[in-house]
């Protein structure tokens, strides 16, 4: 973006009235930003120049930075192309230069703007536009409107009578309503705040059930339809089993043009309101309603992107299993399960694939080969796909352990994506001569081991824990779904020396190109002693390594500081610190107590504050320190493995998998999610259901209903946990985003359920 200093100092102006943040904050912050510094990094890293500014607040300036940004050089171009028609007033021109919406400035440029051949065009060309302004001025009281009009009767021009000349003069006025910018302003008001949405069925689908049904015969007010149900309806019209259509206001909307239009008693008065109702009719209705419904679609497009981000975040930051040998296990029935051992470090070590649910003839080969890959690989761990025969292979794996004396720890991982990943170009980069269903073995014992480390391969639309997310805005969703993957791999932070070239490439400053070149670089010199070997990678310059360095660690390394937050830039402070209380930086690092001595406020200086410095202590205490919880695992009952199985009452421990605006899916170890309604989530009123679970949550449910059937399970939290599964209240970390949550819908909205998988009986 190329901006001009005085358009920079008005853009910053603009963010600081719009967030309210102290104006050092935000000059501060772009500085940074057109500096190139990221967004982890600022947060992180440079707290002094930000006044602590969080994650969410610097990508919010960073995004209203961009959009003023954009409306600064539209503005720029709109007073240069209406300066060329010699039209530009003083007045105009202040009014484009203030205005702080995009679609404000497009409707001051509307009677400015290139148009096709219309109707008023013609008029004009035929000699009328004196004939509109004469009407327009509305100061003829005696006569009638054809009196006024004969002047400009003219056949050669093919205006053969009056009525001809009037109509066209009111084409004109119409065009010249439809382009005034405060009569657009009112009716985009009236339509947005009183307009209702209504959908009806095609007439071909009328008699068919569909998913759709709910939305027959429905209508909402346009302000107040929920995403899911915005997006739901949208796609029943694209799917030509719906009809929608925008009812707007019309009687008030008319009485407002008319009165912009009519000043008092004239003989042109009924003239002029029949104008007013062309051109709200032929002109102003269609193009408001179709802006509308695009703001409504990318406001419901804007509330699902952001459950699917606050799924997304929970789920990458699920606690890891850690360094253990771990076997994955993918699940199958005719075509066998596959296993495959990898080692603490994720590297694949074997694999072998078992035939144990085709008949009691291929068992004792099944656990024979189980039993050998646990003892030749020291397994510690088993990791088993929860798809299609995961149940079914749990029990066959705890049978099988127990009869030879060993006990291990069995953890159903979810499947979602995995295939995806096996058929991928990072699969066949690390794997080419692997199957593809070993290469899911192998990402389902690795997500065990870490998440995070795993799931950034995939994309995260095929992760399973977003709502109509091939529905949204693309762009928008692929924008948002990047920053928090790019977020939560800077918050965990990322082995320098054993990381994959996909978890690296969403390191600050780094990227795809540079995280090929790390690996590869690696893989030629072998492991980097130290976070400055980074340096000698080709590309890999001073203000990558500036951006990068703290995120990375090193194990092991020279620098006990390597394997920590610790910025490289702060080094030589702590090596002072260290100095001071006579210890070694090794003494220094990892000892609690010794840290605990250090008087911050001798180290303050005019680059370094106590924010900087709080988070250096921190570090020093414990730098090897995971942010993430400690790793649990839900247990499902043995004796609980289909949705038959199921009895109302039951209660039972599972897994959140997804949470929506209208609840959250839970994995109780039956292959169908069950729902817990958002009226089911807590004993107390609950406006955004992350506030009670999120995604990998451990809950307890009851069974409210089970339909083997149509596979819908209806759970509760409330009435399975004491304390109505209420959530503690807590802060935030930076990490977290703090924007509003979407609304949650009154009611069981079944047409929510069945886009997102269920199958439901209707009346």
């Amino acid at each position: 973006m190329s901006i001009s200093n005085e358009q920079l100092s008005t853009i910053i102006s603009y963010i600081i009235d719009e967030t309210g943040l102290k104006p050092f904050q935000v000059q501060q912050t772009v500085d940074l930003l057109r500096e190139g510094s990221t967004v982890p990094f600022i947060a992180r890293y440079r707290k002094e120049q930000t006044g602590e500014l969080d994650e969410v607040q610097i990508r919010t300036i960073e995004e209203r930075f961009a959009y003023f940004g954009e409306l600064e050089e539209r503005k720029a171009t709109i007073l240069g192309t209406i300066a060329e028609q010699g039209k530009l007033t003083p007045e105009l021109q202040a009014r484009i230069e203030s205005t702080l919406l995009k679609t404000e400035l497009e409707d001051l440029y509307l009677p400015y703007k290139p148009k096709r051949r219309t109707k008023a065009t013609i008029a004009r060309e035929r000699g009328l536009e004196p004939l509109a302004d004469i009407i327009a001025a509305q100061e003829l009281t005696g006569g009638s409107p054809e009196d006024a009009a004969l002047p400009f009767v003219d056949p050669d021009k093919e205006v053969p009578d009056a009525r001809a000349a009037l109509e066209g003069a009111g084409h004109i006025l119409a065009e010249r309503l439809s382009d005034d910018a405060d009569a657009r302003a009112m009716v985009r008001r009236l339509t947005w705040n009183q307009g209702v949405m209504a959908s009806r069925v095609a007439g071909d689908k009328k008699e068919q059930v569909t998913k759709f049904e709910m939305y027959y015969d429905y209508q909402e007010p346009l302000k107040s339809v929920p995403s899911h149900r915005m997006l739901a309806m949208r796609r029943g019209e694209k799917e030509e089993v719906l009809f929608l259509s925008l009812l707007a206001p019309t009687d008030e909307i008319l009485a407002g043009l008319k009165s912009r239009l009519i000043r008092g008693e004239s003989i042109f008065q009924p003239l002029l309101e029949g104008i007013a109702e062309d051109a709200y009719k032929r002109l102003i209705a269609t193009s408001i309603e179709v802006e509308l419904r695009l703001e409504a679609k990318n406001l419901a497009d804007e509330a699902a992107i952001r459950v699917f981000a606050s799924n997304l975040r929970n789920l990458l930051l699920a606690p890891p299993a850690g360094g253990k040998r771990v076997l994955g296990i993918d699940p199958g029935l005719r075509t066998g399960s596959k296993l495959a051992a990898v080692d603490p470090t994720g590297r694949f070590l074997g694999h072998v694939t078992i035939y144990p649910h085709t008949g009691a003839a291929r068992l004792p080969q099944a656990r024979q080969d189980l039993l050998r890959m646990v003892a030749e690989h020291a397994i510690e761990m088993i990791a088993i796909g929860n798809g299609t025969a995961g149940r079914e292979m749990e029990l066959f794996a705890k049978e099988t352990l127990a009869e030879a004396g060993r006990h291990l720890p069995l953890v159903m991982v979810s499947e979602a994506g995995a295939s995806v990943y096996s058929a991928s170009d990072i699969a066949r980069q690390e794997f080419p001569d692997l199957d593809l269903t070993v290469r899911g073995a192998i990402s389902i014992a690795r997500r065990l081991q870490d998440p995070l480390a795993e799931l950034v391969k995939l994309d995260p639309k095929s992760i399973g824990v977003g709502q109509y997310q091939h529905d949204v805005n693309q762009s928008m969703l692929k924008k948002s779904l990047d920053a928090v993957v790019e977020s939560c791999v800077n918050y965990v932070g990322v082995d320098l020396n054993t990381a994959s070239w996909a978890l690296l490439s969403y390191i600050s400053g780094v990227g795809p190109a540079l995280a090929k070149a790390i690996v590869t670089y690696r893989d030629e010199q072998g492991s980097f002693p130290t976070r400055k070997a980074l340096l000698k990678v080709p590309r890999f310059g001073a203000k990558a390594f500036e951006q990068a360095a703290g995120f990375l660690r090193i194990r092991g390394g020279k620098n006990p500081l390597d394997n920590s937050a610790v910025h490289p830039e702060r080094y030589k402070l702590v090596e002072a610190m260290a100095t001071d209380l006579g210890a070694t930086l090794e003494q220094l690092t990892g000892d609690p107590a010794l840290a605990a001595r250090i008087d911050l406020k001798r180290y303050v200086t005019a680059e370094v504050g106590l924010p900087t410095l709080r988070d250096i202590i921190e570090e020093l205490k414990k730098p090897e320190r995971d942010p993430r919880k400690q790793f649990e695992t839900a247990s499902f009952r043995d004796d609980i493995r289909e949705i038959g199985d199921l009895k109302e009452g039951m209660i039972l421990q599972g897994v959140v998998t997804n949470v929506t605006a209208f609840g959250a899916f839970v994995d109780i170890g039956v292959h169908q999610d069950g729902l817990v309604h958002v009226s089911h989530l807590a004993n107390k009123f609950i406006k955004n259901p992350n506030d009670a679970v999120r995604v990998g949550d451990l809950v307890k449910v009851k069974v409210l209903s089970a339909d083997a059937q149509r596979k819908r399970i209806a759970l509760s939290i409330k009435e399975a946990e004491p304390g109505g599964g209420q959530r503690p209240e807590r802060v935030k970390p930076a990490h977290e985003t703090q924007r509003p949550a979407p609304e949650p819908t009154k009611g069981l909205d079944l047409s929510a359920m069945e886009q997102a998988g269920f199958r439901v009986k209707r009346k």
